[in-house]
């Protein structure tokens, strides 16, 4: 079990980090000294009930109260926000109590919060159960819902109190659960560190195939990357923006489609990735060696495929969610783009005919 220190100016806080390692949920949770009368456990109704057992076993407290929550983007929303705080105003939660949540990505931003905003903040333990979760959403405290107009465009920042990643909940996901959680370790070694991305492109298959040592290590190195620039940047006002290489693009390919099952996140960063280091060599940013071996990479996880959702017909409707999203303050649309792999240019302001043009060639071809 490896452990990372997250340290923030709203709170210090702890990545856990292991297999198996919820078997000894509660000793953690006396370790950190967090300490509570009451919990309301979130869950996901598709982690193994096998899980949620043994947390019903392991969580010691006067009352625990657990509810199953449909994670998918569509009830990522303010009806299902208010059902939740419902729950804790019924059984008189104090600010003293906590939310611990198992699941996703979705259910941690919902649950997340929840927690940020009632009775202005109480207790939060995220269990990420997915390795999109566990090496991005759980890490530096963004919290969040949809509404027609986007994603993520409710929500605010709040630390979770701890973070227990445990590879084994990874076991019951599919290959493509998997490869959407990649995408974003293959963002983070993109922005930061090419000796890491050089470990992935070597050792893809191991990491996809979650074979021990090799998912630890990726996962631990992702965390690192993160911690680093969340703590330079808590409130995403220059630094921190660099991790949004790719979702311009993707957050907009995802609302595009209604963020139907065709499409999942990392499926759509992948497809921003691929958009982003594109852009980059039409700038002129990105060298030609860098920009083959991403390509090449990407060309291992199928990605192209992605493209067969769009058609023509929805060119107007990517380019409006992107004017919409909450990183554009001016008439110009604002990428992250890439210098080389490691090393990234926050602020590419594009025109949006130029955009438009772009992206015309690039995904509607």
């Amino acid at each position: 079990m490896k452990t990372i220190l997250v340290k923030t100016k709203s709170k210090h806080y702890k990545i856990y980090i292991g297999y198996n390692i919820i078997a000894n949920i509660n000793n953690i949770i006396k370790k950190e000294n967090i300490k509570f009368k009451k919990s309301l456990v979130i869950f996901d109704k598709n982690i193994p009930k096998v899980f949620i057992k043994k947390l019903k076993n392991k969580i010691s407290s006067e009352k625990n109260i657990f509810l199953s929550f449909e994670a998918s983007e569509k009830n990522k929303n303010l009806k299902n926000v208010n059902s939740i705080l419902q729950v804790l105003l019924r059984n008189n939660f104090s600010r003293g109590d906590v939310i611990i949540c198992i699941g996703g990505g979705i259910a941690g931003d919902v649950s997340g919060f929840v927690a940020s905003i009632f009775k202005r903040g109480l207790k939060f333990i995220n269990i990420p159960s997915t390795l999109l979760a566990q090496v991005d959403s759980s890490i530096g405290g963004k919290t969040g819902v949809n509404n027609k107009y986007g994603k993520n465009l409710i929500g605010s920042f709040y630390q979770p109190n701890l973070v227990v990643s445990d590879s084994k909940l990874l076991e019951s996901l599919s290959r493509r659960e998997i490869i959407c959680g990649y995408a974003e370790i293959l963002k983070h070694t993109l922005i930061k560190n090419k000796n890491f991305f050089l470990f992935l492109d070597k050792n893809l298959q191991n990491i996809l195939k979650l074979k021990k040592g090799y998912i630890e290590k990726a996962i631990l190195e992702s965390c690192r990357i993160k911690k680093y620039i969340v703590e330079k940047d808590e409130k995403e006002s220059g630094l921190r923006k660099s991790l949004n290489f790719g979702h311009t693009f993707g957050h907009a390919y995802e609302a595009t489609l209604n963020y139907s099952k065709k499409l999942n996140h990392g499926e759509g960063v992948l497809l921003g990735i691929f958009s982003a280091i594109k852009l980059s060599k039409q700038l002129k940013l990105l060298n030609n060696k860098d920009y083959k071996l991403v390509l090449n990479h990407l060309s291992k996880l199928d990605f192209d495929n992605l493209r067969k959702f769009f058609k023509k017909k929805d060119l107007i409707k990517i380019v409006n969610f992107m004017v919409t999203d909450k990183k554009n303050t001016t008439k110009k649309i604002n990428f992250i783009t890439l210098k080389k792999i490691g090393r990234v240019k926050i602020n590419s302001q594009i025109d949006i005919p130029k955009v438009k043009k772009f992206i015309k060639d690039v995904l509607l071809k």
